[in-house]
């Protein structure tokens, strides 16, 4: 009766390269609200839904998340996608990591018969941010367990989250995940904090490398914690609004979602005015004003181009062509769009926050190339 209630509002979607389900943009994590009492989390999952959010990741810091969600999601569980982790061990109550294949097995059930539901969406290789983790993963058959659930149609998607850069091209470079968790944040993505592991470049070819193999991408810590809301904390001594955070992260190629931890429904609401937002609230552009000096030197490919042009990678492999790199030129020679199908449009001008004349770059790029890609 509450779910019928809720004043819906408009939402969002992305398509899943792999599958074709419609996501919302905004979704749900659980690293908060677990710590809630169980009505709480239930009136707040099914408002999220109520609201048409979709998507839902289960790797928070409490066991209780999952028998809430499951009482949540009755009568409701076509309206969800779930994101379930192998390897976040709940045993004790709290969150814990584990590479043994009993105990992911043990606590995969557990937590599916506490979501009273026989099947998860989107089956989580969980947390592999160093080589070793990986390794334990296949060598104790846990990689195997997953691609065999697949097979039987308990996972319909195979997913990975991590933090490292190389990490996750290993995994890419197996060819069998649909979709990578990964967090996103102008602090992360300019090296700084804890997770901001790879450089710059390191980090947007990735993104790059998502969307050319149709792998999508879940975010999170978009708001790197609190800290980029907060001047105080920020390593930019200024603070972002939510709404330019999630902005930025939905910029970034192959992002389907993103997933914020609200842990009550007056947060939920908070996050959920994104949509009710104009442009000029989304705007992000004053990044440029307090990111590292270094940055404002690079293309990071903050926006999407219009008609499908690798903006960072026709920069890149411009500069190292003019240096002597001949190989970067035959890289640049391999784009399916190079700088002269730019159209002058205008879009990377008008939103780069490092206010880089891009228009003008791309009619030097095509000159400089010429049309047989030489220069």
């Amino acid at each position: 009766e509450q779910y019928n209630k809720v004043r819906r509002i408009h939402t969002e979607y992305r398509a899943l390269p792999h599958g074709g389900e419609k996501i919302s943009v905004i979704g749900m994590g659980a690293s908060v609200i677990g710590a809630r009492p169980e009505s709480e989390i239930i009136a707040t999952v099914r408002s999220a839904i109520a609201r048409g959010v979709n998507f839902f990741n289960l790797a928070g810091g409490h066991a209780a998340i999952f028998p809430a969600y499951g009482k949540a999601l009755r009568g409701l569980r076509e309206k969800a996608y779930l994101q379930v982790h192998f390897g976040a061990d709940y045993t004790s109550g709290e969150y814990g990591w584990t590479t043994d294949l009993k105990k992911i097995q043990a606590a995969v059930k557990r937590q599916l018969d506490s979501l009273q539901t026989d099947y998860m969406d989107f089956g989580f290789i969980h947390c592999l941010d160093e080589d070793k983790d990986l390794d334990a993963y296949q060598k104790n058959g846990v990689l195997d367990d997953v691609l065999e659930l697949k097979r039987r149609g308990v996972i319909r998607h195979i997913g990975l989250s991590s933090h490292t850069p190389a990490l996750v091209n290993r995994v890419l470079d197996m060819g069998i995940i649909d979709i990578v968790m990964f967090s996103i944040n102008p602090v992360y993505d300019y090296g700084q904090g804890e997770f901001g592991i790879g450089g710059a470049d390191d980090r947007q070819a990735l993104y790059r490398r998502c969307e050319k193999e149709d792998v999508g991408i879940s975010v999170t810590k978009p708001f790197c914690g609190g800290q980029l809301l907060d001047a105080a904390q920020s390593p930019f001594k200024a603070a972002l609004a939510k709404p330019q955070c999630i902005q930025y992260a939905l910029d970034k190629s192959g992002v389907v979602t993103v997933l914020p931890g609200y842990g009550s429904q007056p947060a939920m609401e908070e996050v959920l005015a994104f949509f009710d937002t104009t442009p000029a609230e989304r705007d992000y552009s004053a990044i440029s004003a307090y990111a590292p000096q270094e940055a404002l030197t690079k293309c990071v490919y903050c926006q999407p181009c219009p008609v499908g042009l690798e903006i960072g990678l026709i920069n890149k492999y411009y500069d190292l062509t003019r240096l002597g790199d001949a190989l970067a030129r035959e890289h640049y020679l391999t784009l399916d769009k190079m700088a002269s199908a730019c159209v002058q449009c205008g879009h990377c001008n008008g939103r780069c926050p490092f206010h880089v004349d891009q228009m003008a770059r791309m009619r030097e790029i095509a000159q400089y190339f010429g049309k047989r890609g030489k220069p």
